[in-house]
């Protein structure tokens, strides 16, 4: 049932549409009226809405799963930071209030719910960054992402809390994994818990309104002025999310504030690589550079810079394009709440990332716009973790009483790549040994092409030695005659056999050595050409005993190999030579084509793992490169 009362500042008429609503605003003094239960009180007046390009407005209705409801009220609360966000209230249709909240281009709906028993919220002065709360029912738990002190500034319509104008409380935004997301309202005590989700517009059912239409069209045609400085002209892309603005003719910062520009500090004049204005293509769509920041680490009081590219689109946002030493990155901004970190390893979609750095970084120079009050020597606690082609920056800043952490994802871009996005021709490269922190190594799929080729060849191999011993040609058993002196030798020679080109030979001899020797010295003779290959296969085998016991030493058993010969018609010249002995020796030749060896399958394998290997050799630097900056190297300790 609507409600109607007077005015107490100027005794216009309010009218309470929604039975449940604490205050409302008089639309024509901006006095912050609350009802009680005999008379009205006046909490004291608002100052005008601060322009902050919003497209929703006051009585605007939508429907969010399946529950319709109706924008009663909206507040604006002043960050310590600066600047200021909106923070609409949603009456639906099952008597649920819902807080409807944008912050850099997102919305998020929460409703006052009550955490599980077993969870017990901490003080504000004891709550820190990065710690979990299970304070929905869902049993997941939130991560705390920012926590500071929010002020009323200004307010319209009707709202469900009891707003005093100029009031400060704190408060603490918590993130979770799936778009999750929470408040801890810290006015009350017990704080107060208001939790729901990340939603777009479609997700609201908003149907598309004037303003939306006129925000568009702004977003579209930017906004053109003057610099306070030098009077050179300014073109904003992004004026309702500008909060900085450093001028590209006369390097002046400047403050942005509902369209009026104010002169802060005078900066030298840099000319970046990618004028302001310019525009590239990612994710299919154009993206316009609208700012320009330099910053810097002192790592044993030497400065080291790298450059940041502020990228925009009117409906897909802020992304950033990160240079340092000629190498570039594609950065986009992700939810605190999908991360999870320890002290070496953060963890993002199941990839596991790698502590690379940790350093205080410093803003050293400003250009175009800024969607934040950015201030030269503003300083962040800044962590890298890497998964080439992947990284994972955080970044922790502080403004009085106010805390936030925010992620980041950065993608590595080739040079070539970002000349195709900008329709370039020639930019700087990086030097040969300069790698940047996720740059992939792109030789790396030779590695699975080795694994493959290798164990091929191993596995062709091992079944060719295991098919035995090859082709017999020839097997001989020659009697070798007793030798009445040392130099005494016999000759005798095969019956003529066939060879096959191509194929390798191995010749064999088996003798029944006793405590003796026996050297062969051969020839294979082609009988066609008379050209012969000479070969020596010496053979001896001792035996004895001695204090460790009984001893041997040779072998009766030889061989030796020969290359593959012309096909042809072959005979056999053997000549034994042994010691003086009694009795004669009987000596088994074997002649045989194509027998696997072990060092040809051990040479293939060399041949076939020299490339990888020197690869392996090159990306054991290119490793060390990439680390040799870094505190947290696997190539040290410490």
């Amino acid at each position: 049932m609507s409600v109607k009362v007077s005015c107490p500042g100027c005794g216009g008429p309010i009218i309470f549409k929604v039975g449940s609503a604490i205050v409302a605003v008089c639309e024509y003094c901006h006095s912050v009226v609350a009802r009680g239960d005999r008379k009205v009180e006046n909490l004291g007046k608002v100052a005008d809405l601060v322009d902050t390009g919003a497209v929703l407005e006051v009585g605007l209705t939508g429907r969010y799963q399946g529950v319709s409801f109706e924008l009663t009220g909206r507040a604006q609360l002043g960050h310590e930071a600066g600047g200021v966000w909106d923070e609409w209230y949603a009456a639906f249709a099952d008597g649920r209030w819902g807080w409807l909240a944008k912050a850099q281009g997102k919305y998020y709906l929460t409703f006052r719910t009550t955490p599980p028993e077993s969870t017990t919220i901490p003080p504000f002065t004891k709550l820190r960054l990065g710690q979990t709360l299970n304070v929905i029912a869902k049993g997941k738990s939130l991560l705390v992402a920012e926590k500071g002190e929010a002020r009323a500034v200004s307010a319209e319509g009707q709202i469900p809390y009891r707003l005093e104008p100029g009031a400060a409380y704190s408060y603490a935004d918590l993130s979770g994994p799936d778009q999750e997301f929470a408040t801890l309202d810290y006015s009350d005590d017990p704080p107060l818990v208001f939790a729901g989700s990340e939603v777009t517009l479609t997700d609201l059912g908003v149907p598309k309104t004037r303003k939306l239409a006129e925000h568009q069209a702004r977003e579209v045609q930017g906004l053109q002025l003057s610099c306070p400085q030098c009077g050179g002209a300014l073109d904003l892309r992004a004026p309702d999310k500008t909060e900085r603005v450093g001028c590209p003719n006369c390097g002046a910062l400047l403050d942005y504030h509902q369209g009026q520009l104010k002169f802060l500090q005078a900066l030298k004049v840099h000319k970046p690589l990618l004028p302001i204005g310019s525009v590239g293509k990612f994710e299919n769509q154009p993206f316009t550079v609208i700012g320009y920041l330099k910053r810097c680490v002192v790592i044993e009081r030497v400065n080291y810079f790298w450059e940041e590219y502020l990228l925009y689109h009117p409906r897909e946002g802020f992304r950033w394009l990160v240079r340092s030493d000629d190498h570039w990155s594609f950065v986009t901004t992700i939810s605190p709440g999908q991360v999870s970190c320890s002290d070496r390893r953060a963890f993002f979609q199941g990839q596991q990332f790698k502590l690379f750095q940790k350093n205080s970084a410093t803003v050293a120079y400003v250009l175009g716009e800024c969607y934040w009050k950015v201030a030269i020597g503003e300083e962040v606690q800044a962590a890298d973790y890497i998964h080439p082609p992947l990284m994972l920056s955080r970044e922790i800043s502080s403004a009085g009483n106010s805390t936030e952490v925010n992620w980041s994802l950065g993608s590595y871009l080739p040079v070539a790549e970002l000349e195709k996005a900008f329709g370039l021709k020639v930019l700087p490269r990086p030097g040969f040994s300069t790698v940047a922190p996720n740059q992939p190594f792109l030789y790396k799929g030779i590695y699975r092409s080795w694994l493959i080729l290798g164990g091929v060849t191993l596995i062709v191999g091992v079944f060719f030695l295991a098919r035995g011993s090859g082709r017999d040609v020839l097997r001989e058993t020659y009697p070798v005659q007793p030798a009445n002196t040392p130099d005494q030798a016999q000759a005798v020679f095969s019956k003529p056999f066939e060879l096959r080109g191509g194929q390798n030979i191995e010749i064999s001899a088996q003798a029944n050595l006793e405590n003796s020797w026996l050297d062969i010295e051969g020839d294979l003779l082609d009988e066609q050409t008379g050209v012969f290959q000479s070969f020596s296969l010496p053979l001896e085998y001792y035996t004895g005993t001695d204090s460790d016991g009984a001893w041997t030493e040779g072998s009766r058993n030889g061989s030796t190999h020969l290359s593959a010969l012309p096909a042809g018609t072959y005979t056999l010249r053997l000549e034994f030579q042994s010691e003086k002995r009694p009795t004669p020796l009987q000596v088994t030749v074997r002649l045989a084509q194509g027998v696997a060896r072990w060092p040809y399958l051990l040479l293939t394998l060399l041949a076939v793992s020299i490339i990888p290997l020197c690869v392996l050799i090159y990306h054991f630097c290119f490793e060390r490169w990439r680390w040799q900056d870094s505190d947290y190297s696997p190539f040290h300790s410490g």
